[in-house]
């Protein structure tokens, strides 16, 4: 009984820490929200993206956010399907990478670099949509997501530092 309520109160908090991660994605995406969609995409929840690095089951507040944040304040339906997608492709490479490499500042670089690659996703949606050129627009996404991430991995690291996303869930 102790051992099954013990499993039920850690299911609990990771839905809880999803929950609050995808709050949190939505509230930066939107103080940032000028520059948060189109063809340059500087999204400081983005940063988000890394918590996946120090705890694959933080991926799906990230995936969530992402969703409603396109369902409600991007282009719409498509946004969610190929924002989501993107994510979901990005945070589950670096899922199953977790555990093959054990160097923390090495998942961060992959998480970075496959991130900034799954930008032809959104490329590919904006150039269907809003006719905008595939390449320049994959070229701009994919830069804006390297800067992003990469000015945020140091932050991610100190903060799992602080708060131990990698021990507490």
């Amino acid at each position: 009984m102790e051992k099954s309520r013990s499993f039920s109160n850690q299911r609990l908090r990771v839905i809880v820490a999803n929950g609050l991660i995808m709050a949190v994605y939505i509230a930066l995406s939107i103080v940032v929200s000028p520059f948060a969609s189109g063809a340059i995409q500087f999204r400081i929840s983005e940063g988000l993206n890394h918590l996946v690095v120090f705890n694959r089951k933080l991926m799906w507040g990230v995936v969530g956010g992402v969703v409603v944040y396109n369902l409600f304040f991007g282009l719409g339906v498509i946004d969610a399907l190929f924002g989501g997608a993107g994510s979901f492709l990005a945070l589950g490479a670096t899922a199953l990478i977790y555990h093959k490499v054990p160097n923390v500042f090495m998942r961060l670089a992959f998480n970075t670099i496959v991130f900034s690659a799954s930008m032809f996703l959104v490329a590919w949606m904006l150039n269907m949509v809003l006719g905008l050129p595939f390449w320049l627009t994959f070229g701009t996404t994919a830069l804006s997501e390297l800067i992003i991430m990469t000015l945020t991995a140091p932050l991610m690291y100190i903060v799992n530092k602080a708060v131990g996303f990698d021990k507490r869930l």
